[in-house]
């Protein structure tokens, strides 16, 4: 496993991180979940990513269970703030109140004393930025959090919380949790990529494989118990459009040529950039959890000339859809 710095932190992170959302607590159970961190973890992956709205809380529980006998030094644990998860008016988004409730609240269901990365989970137009820069500044002083980041702003929030914590003398944001993969990748290289090097933020990707599109398992169609199967993920199947598939069979193709799997073609693609600190992976079986791993060894395989019919297969870039 290869380890990168979070951003221009100090903090270094495997550059695969296992991730919570959709399985954890939901679709596969504790004893899995519980094989999988501990699996994860012997194979060099130190970071281990969730958030308070995963399985309404469940997943940080069985995530807390999972890694009570690994020494928490040699984790690193990632959580966030924002959607609805308490009652009323104030139990959403990233007031000083919500946020202090919320991060309370994980670190209690992850039992831990601290997070390595707490992520603002989305961007929240009735707070002032002021606010939410101020207290995440609070919780690193009371060494709830060591670091703090975003997820899904936009480059120009990221920037005006950055000038704000240096006008004000406090701790910046290090990192920004965006989704990126060959099919949903303008934002991240048009409008992040300026902002990561400007400032040092580091990118910890989520959804490299497009849903399981960039597997190539949805070539000939949609497999029984696969996730675009179930109704509970029927959003799935609108991402499934022909001309995607199309790409993903040449790509593939390409894959099968280099003897690599076509999610670890997708996953090596997304490693190739040097603004990426981590790829953040899903899985529910180990094997999923191999495949992955060995995703960062495929990056031998990225010439130019990879690089080159990979950008001819997938063509120009997307706009950034339904999601």
């Amino acid at each position: 496993m290869h380890y990168r710095r979070l951003g221009r932190s100090g903090l270094k992170v495997s550059e695969i991180a296992l991730g919570a959302w959709i399985t954890m607590g939901s679709q596969i159970d504790e004893n899995i979940s519980s094989e999988l961190i501990h699996t994860a973890y012997e194979q060099g992956i130190n970071f281990f990513d969730n958030a308070d709205a995963y399985a309404m809380g469940q997943a940080e529980t069985v995530m807390g269970k999972a890694i009570k006998d690994i020494p928490r030094e040699g984790l690193v644990i990632s959580s966030k703030v924002f959607w609805p998860t308490m009652p009323g008016p104030n139990g959403r988004g990233l007031s000083r109140k919500h946020m202090t409730e919320s991060l309370n609240s994980s670190l209690k269901r992850l039992d831990s004393d601290y997070l390595d990365i707490y992520y603002c989970h989305r961007y929240d137009p009735d707070t002032p930025v002021e606010e939410v820069v101020f207290t995440m500044n609070t919780f690193i002083q009371q060494g709830k959090i060591l670091y703090w980041g975003t997820s899904e702003w936009e480059a120009a929030q990221i920037t005006q919380a950055v000038g704000i914590a240096r006008q004000l003398n406090l701790i910046p944001p290090v990192v920004e949790q965006p989704q990126y993969n060959m099919f949903h990748r303008r934002r991240v290289e048009e409008q992040l990529t300026p902002v990561c090097r400007e400032f040092g933020i580091g990118l910890t990707t989520w959804s490299p494989l497009y849903s399981g599109i960039l597997t190539g398992k949805y070539n000939d169609g949609i497999p029984e118990g696969s996730r675009a199967s179930l109704e509970t993920m029927s959003w799935i199947r609108d991402r499934i459009t022909e001309s995607r598939i199309n790409k993903v069979r040449q790509l593939t193709a390409l894959a099968s040529e280099l003897e690599i799997t076509t999610g670890q073609l997708a996953i090596a693609w997304l490693l190739r950039r040097k603004e990426v600190s981590c790829v953040i992976t899903g899985a529910t079986r180990l094997e999923q959890l191999d495949e992955n791993l060995l995703a960062a060894e495929a990056q031998k395989h990225l010439s130019d000339d990879l690089l080159e019919n990979i950008e001819s297969i997938i063509g120009p870039l997307e706009e950034n859809p339904e999601d």
